[in-house]
């Protein structure tokens, strides 16, 4: 079982859809958080309703801070436009993810940055469940 954990700035989008659909993808074979550097408030509106739209509802989840204990915890650190801000561990297995943050954007956007999270989710659980060991080796 691979533990991964999504990170952006806010955990308000890219991060919290990307934890909600490897969730249901995974299908508990495989264990997924999601935080960020600098919390929102909530998760934004559009990303709510968006992914109420297929059949995901994040109206109760709350942004959470990034922490040591946290980053700890995951074999796999997947990082969503944080830049500098986003951790690095040693022997940690790293991707990064280069996607626009939903914020603020039309509905047509805000689903176009879902159906490439979901894309992207998808592969990884595939590459998970493939792997041996449920996490491949460490790279950044």
């Amino acid at each position: 079982m691979a533990r991964v954990l999504f990170v952006c700035l806010h955990n308000a989008g890219r991060s919290q859809m990307s934890q909600a659909f490897f969730e249901q993808l995974a299908g508990g074979r495989h264990q997924a958080a999601s935080a960020g550097t600098t919390p929102a408030q909530r998760v934004h509106p559009e990303v709510v309703e968006a992914m109420r739209e297929v059949g995901l509802d994040l109206s109760r989840r709350s942004p959470r801070p990034l922490t040591d204990e946290l980053a700890g915890w995951a074999d796999l650190v997947v990082t969503m436009g944080c830049g500098d801000r986003c951790p690095y561990l040693p022997g940690k297995r790293y991707l990064d993810w280069e996607l626009p943050d939903p914020q603020g954007r039309p509905p047509a956007e805000v689903r176009r940055i879902r159906d490439q999270i979901r894309t992207r989710v998808e592969e990884l659980v595939r590459e998970l469940d493939s792997s041996p060991t449920g996490a491949s080796t460490p790279a950044r």
